[in-house]
């Protein structure tokens, strides 16, 4: 079934599919997204060059909650709004210099990684099954450590890259995907439920 049909929500399984909402409902979720984010971003074990935060979880659960679209503006807009010198990015971090230092490659990343997962939901890699989620929610990290190592490889030299922007960030990668699945099959379940109901 196409992704943009009346039935996606129950076929992708993506609970919060915006994609036929109102423009308030869109907004709404656009600034609950920010702040997710936002907070998301505080909570971080400082490393260097790149502290450990909740952010690939939350972009990518915002990407398969979203839809890609909404999701991919979301996270655009909070970028923007650290650009602009907001305190939203990790650590309170604001500022052009965040988008041309170590991290820049990460930030980057994020909208891409949103839209592939939300992508990757409404083609049927929601939370109606496990595994699939956590395919997809792997697939949203992955890409956010490519890019963001790439960044890395190319202002520092691939082995530092390796050990200090990819590495220790593995584990923790996989775990975060399996959380976002779990999340993601919970909200599914209920909605299923409520949908029946």
């Amino acid at each position: 079934m196409h992704p943009s049909s009346s039935t996606t929500p129950a076929v992708a399984g993506a609970p919060l599919y915006l994609q036929h909402r109102t423009l308030g409902v869109k907004t709404a979720a656009v600034v609950i997204g920010i702040l997710l984010l936002t907070l998301s971003s505080y909570v971080t074990i400082p490393m260097v060059p790149v502290p450990i935060t909740l952010q690939t979880l939350v972009v990518t659960l915002i990407g398969a909650l979203y839809g890609w679209r909404l999701a991919a503006l979301t996270v655009v807009l909070w970028l923007a709004a650290g650009a602009l010198g907001l305190p939203v990015l990790a650590n309170g971090g604001s500022g052009m210099a965040k988008f041309t230092g170590p991290t820049a490659g990460y930030l980057f990343a994020f909208p891409l990684a949103a839209a592939t997962v939300g992508w990757l939901a409404a083609c049927g890699w929601g939370g109606a099954r496990l595994a699939r989620a956590f395919g997809a929610m792997l697939l949203g990290t992955a890409l956010c450590l490519f890019v963001g190592g790439a960044w890395l490889a190319y202002t520092i030299g691939f082995e530092k890259a390796w050990l200090n922007g990819v590495m220790p960030f593995l584990v923790g990668g996989v775990l975060k995907s399996l959380v976002g699945a779990v999340v993601l099959k919970a909200l599914s379940t209920s909605s299923n439920k409520v949908a029946v109901a």
